[in-house]
């Protein structure tokens, strides 16, 4: 799915260029159009043979995705999963492979082999899912389990009597499988295959001809299997038949076929099952002895007692790492006859393993101005267990205000489930228990710790809203006769209070005669000895910081969409201004001092509440004077603009940013008597 290009809602109006002068300001509106990427719905499925060489290019992930490669590195494009079968190149989006891939090791026997991909995206966060499906090729011979096999023919053996053989074994599948067997010549045995039940072909050798020991005592064959490659592969194995004498009847089992039901984690040495098999015959060929005869690790599974066919575990069984098991037992007397039954040994999952959290992304902090949704950390759980003992539920157990998301194929969000107050709780240690459905219930739990970032949401508070002070008449000047004092429980530069006398019953000429205050530590002082008799009381109005301007912007959405937040991107005197990220109220964060130029640019950015935001930027031009009348030839000197909307903006801003040096809010009230 190609990303799209989103409008962003209008921040005031179009300003038109105007030729540059060295006595004319303008205010210039930037309008940013960010591109988001979609979400991809549909699954990639590649189709790639086994064994490719590490490097290989699977497919173009980037372009199948919708993303654009110059995003990648930026949106961390990665493959999660537990072992690196493939990797992402950033430089070109192409999904490679880096390592060794033998489907043989994936998937054994399995007719289709599929590797699922988990890839993560981040900024925004996104998973898709990718299947790759990994072909066979013909890169394993058929092989038997030994190269040569001994098998004791009596004599008497009736012609067309079959002696079942060992089956080859071929890792591919498909075409590439076991197909056919050949028997090297011999007048007195042919080759017969027949399907057994588990779906492999097994080889028999038939007797032709009656054999007899006084003039042949053994033969020697050539057994040969075939697979369907292109060029065919094939394996052999010599087969030594010993004539004996006579032994009519050959060991018969109880059952063909045992089936068995067994828990897992057995402890070694119990007992599974013991199998019986009868002779007809007397003596030594009467006496039995039993052996496996399946290929594989049943034997570093189960113990067999050779005499008696009873058979125990060896090791613990575990289900997660086979849930069953299949043993094909032989009974051969003492005359050298044989006859084989099969063992079906089912596992049954017990809820031995405890789910896992695993976090794939987490982010360390948030403001505390978040909305309701907002993601915080994806993560995905894993059982190793099946049925309900691999069900899970995720909780978060503590009061805190997050909550859990489910997303699809065990992935979850934590995202925010309330207002956040980051003077009330500066930070939250949030724990994810994952609990199985098991009986009884295995549980384990992650934690991850969440900063509250500070936003300027609290405005100072005076500890008085009103100070009565009495001086003495012919007070030294610039002696300290009061002190203001306010907080403001917001961090850094949002708590960081100064001071100022925005208001008196004095002229504001006289007014500056008369007292200071202190920016940053609220004292007050005298810049002259008072006279009783001239001036008994005046009144003084403080306030901590100026509003110089607001910036005001419309979004034409609702809801969340149109919940706009103000921001500074760039300032001509860092520190010299804050700006209410919901108000858009442009403030001095100081006292303007000698060296601060009269002269200030601010780029002023305003953003949405959407997924994904929209954004627009606007360029404020300040000018501080101690008159009005001082900045009116900055505000004459210019051309008609061809724009009246955009004339109109301009001087909207010019003249609040000075109106507001005359107007201030929450100020407090101090009032001096001489005395």
């Amino acid at each position: 799915m190609p990303e799209a290009a989103v409008g962003l809602g209008r921040m005031g109006t179009r300003a038109k260029q105007r030729s540059r002068t060295p006595r004319r300001w303008q205010v210039l509106f930037l309008f940013l159009l960010p591109l988001f990427c979609g979400a991809l719905s549909e699954q990639i499925r590649y189709s790639i043979p086994e064994e490719m060489a590490r490097g290989s290019v699977v497919g173009n992930l980037a372009k199948d995705l919708g993303l654009r490669v110059r995003d990648l590195l930026t949106r961390n494009l990665r493959v999660s999963a537990e072992k690196q079968y493939f990797a992402i190149n950033t430089e070109n989006g192409n999904l490679l492979a880096s390592d060794r891939i033998d489907r043989e090791s994936l998937c054994a026997q399995n007719p289709v082999c599929v590797v699922p991909l988990e890839i993560v995206a981040e900024n925004p966060l996104n998973v898709f899912h990718v299947n790759v499906m990994i072909e066979d090729i013909n890169d394993n011979p058929p092989h038997f389990p030994q190269n040569s096999t001994v098998l004791q023919i009596n004599e008497f053996a009736t012609p067309r009597a079959r002696f079942e053989l060992e089956s080859a074994i071929d890792a591919d599948v498909g075409p590439h499988s076991l197909q056919s067997y050949q028997l090297s010549y011999n007048e007195h045995f042919s080759l017969m295959v027949k399907d057994k039940a588990e779906g492999k072909n097994a080889p028999e050798l038939v007797l032709e001809r009656p054999l007899d020991r006084e003039q042949q005592s053994s033969h020697l064959l050539v057994l040969t299997a075939v697979d369907g490659g292109d060029p065919v592969r094939t394996g052999t194995t010599q087969i030594r038949i010993e004539v004996t004498d006579a032994n009519d009847n050959a060991p018969v089992f109880s059952q063909d076929v045992y089936r068995v039901s067994l828990p897992e984690n057995l402890p070694p040495g119990t007992s599974v099952l013991k199998v019986t098999a009868t002779d007809q015959d007397e003596g030594i060929n009467a006496e039995i002895r039993y052996s496996f005869k399946t290929p594989g690790d049943v034997g570093s599974m189960f113990t067999l007692d050779h005499q008696s066919g009873e058979i125990k575990s060896k090791n613990p069984i575990d289900f997660e790492i086979s849930s069953s098991y299949t043993i094909i037992m032989e009974a051969k007397d003492g005359g050298g006859m044989a006859t084989k039954c099969k063992i079906i040994l089912e596992i049954l999952d017990e809820n031995d393993n405890a789910p896992e959290v695993v976090f794939t992304s987490v982010s360390s902090s948030i403001t505390e101005d978040a909305e309701p949704g907002t993601v915080i950390a994806l993560f995905k759980t894993h059982d190793k267990d099946s049925g309900e003992n691999g069900e899970i539920i995720c909780l978060i157990k503590e009061d805190v205000p997050f909550r859990i998301q489910s997303s699809a194929n065990n992935y979850y969000k934590l995202v925010t489930d309330g207002a956040l107050d980051r003077e009330l709780t500066p930070e939250y240690n949030v724990t994810i228990t994952a609990i199985d459905r098991g009986k009884p219930p295995l549980s384990s739990s992650r934690s991850v710790t969440l900063y509250i970032r500070d936003v300027n949401d609290n405005a100072p508070v005076f500890q008085q809203s009103a100070y009565l002070v009495h001086v003495p008449e012919n007070n030294p000047p610039g002696a300290s006769i009061a002190q203001v004092s306010a907080s403001d429980p917001d961090l850094g530069p949002n708590g960081q209070v100064s001071y100022s006398i925005v208001a008196s019953d004095l002229e504001p000429r006289a007014l500056s005669s008369y007292v200071s205050v202190s920016a940053h530590s609220g004292v007050v002082f005298a810049q002259r000895a008072f006279d009783h008799e001239q001036l008994r009381a005046f009144e003084l109005t403080l306030q901590p910081g100026y509003l110089v301007t607001k910036v005001v912007a419309v979004d034409a959405d609702s809801g969340h969409n149109a919940w706009l937040s103000y921001h500074v991107l760039q300032a001509s005197e860092p520190g010299l201004f804050s700006l209410g990220l919901r108000t858009g109220e442009v403030r001095t964060a100081r006292a303007l001092g000698d060296r601060d130029s009269a002269r200030q640019r601010l780029l002023v950015a305003v953003r949405d509440g959407g997924q994904p935001p929209l954004s627009a930027t606007a360029t404020l031009h300040l000018i501080f004077a101690d008159s009005v009348q001082e900045v009116l030839p900055d505000l004459n000197d210019h051309h008609t603009p061809s724009d009246p909307q955009a004339e109109l903006q301009f001087y909207l801003v010019v003249a609040l940013a000075l109106i507001s040096v005359l107007f201030l809010l929450a100020p407090g009230y101090l009032a001096l008597l001489s005395a």
